[in-house]
């Protein structure tokens, strides 16, 4: 299990001052300071770039999670992107347009040649590949794998529906089968799987729906596009007070039953086998990561 707490990934158009600064007060696990989608014309990725770099040295966001979302290697923005953005105050990167794990071994050496340059120890900075063409979804594993720098990978639909050439319906059944593969490939490679944007941003309703489906499948988090969602995503991917008191009496049972020898344990009927202290023991440990943020 990943030591990242991921729940809410939050996009800020890095060129636009007012956003920014609201991001301070933003309780996102992670902010992603956006410098590709969102910042338009391409004049403003230089403006992107230095305001996001002036508030972190100033301390602005001392205690936050920054992956910036940088160009991708065609885009002619990238070298600009990792050079200044290689700076204390920013975890790692979400690398976007990811087809294959070609993409990310690449980035990856271009961060190691970055680091080497300004004596910055290998491996500092984590990477988000963002999936969003039907070849990445299909090539999901290999890019997970392409780099111990990978700490999550996140879907991203509407370029994916696009290059697919299909339609996002209301019923969101179109995203299924990739949002699974993703959830899949993730778990497989023993990282973070992050869910794709709710399009409707203001549809609370709508976001519970697709936040209880995603929990089903198996995502840790959610890319989110608004502050007003980030109440509603973190009671899903948190652990509730149930699930946290049924982890530790799972915990207490299995160890009861070891120390007298008693074989597997049981509880309310069921026996609590090994992937029930697994999951049991996954639950407490995210409790505590959420403790520790809301105590730091």
């Amino acid at each position: 299990m990943s030591d990242y707490l991921m729940r809410s990934l939050l996009f800020v158009p890095a060129h636009n001052q007012r956003l920014m600064d609201s991001a301070i007060k933003a309780e996102a696990d992670v902010l992603l300071f956006d410098i590709e989608d969102s910042v338009q014309p391409v004049e403003n990725k230089q403006k992107a770039r230095d305001l996001a770099v002036k508030m972190i040295s100033e301390g602005a966001f001392k205690d936050k999670v920054i992956f910036p979302r940088i160009n991708d290697r065609e885009s002619g923005q990238l070298l600009k992107d990792v050079t200044q953005l290689t700076i204390d105050g920013i975890t790692g990167f979400m690398y976007p347009k990811a087809k294959k794990g070609e993409d990310i071994y690449f980035f990856d050496k271009l961060l190691e040649t970055i680091e080497y340059e300004k004596g910055i120890p290998v491996g500092t900075f984590k990477i988000i590949p963002l999936i969003e063409t039907a070849s990445a979804v299909l090539n999901a594993q290999d890019i997970c794998n392409a780099s111990s720098r990978v700490v999550a990978i996140a879907y991203g639909s509407e370029d994916f529906i696009a290059d697919l050439e299909g339609q996002h319906d209301l019923e969101h059944e179109s995203l299924f089968v990739p949002r699974n593969m993703i959830a899949m490939a993730a778990r497989a490679c023993k990282v973070i799987p992050i869910d794709t944007v709710q399009v409707r941003v203001k549809d609370l309703e709508d976001l519970e729906q697709n936040l209880i489906l995603s929990k089903k499948l198996g995502y840790e988090g959610m890319l989110c596009l608004n502050p007003i969602e980030l109440s509603l995503v973190h009671r899903y991917f948190s652990p509730s007070e149930q699930d946290v008191y049924e982890a530790k009496e799972i915990l207490r049972l299995d160890k009861e039953a070891r120390e007298n020898n008693q074989g597997v344990a049981i509880m309310n009927g069921k026996f609590v086998g090994p992937p029930f202290v697994l999951k049991a023991n996954k639950i407490l440990k995210k409790h505590q990561k959420i403790t520790s943020k809301k105590n730091g």
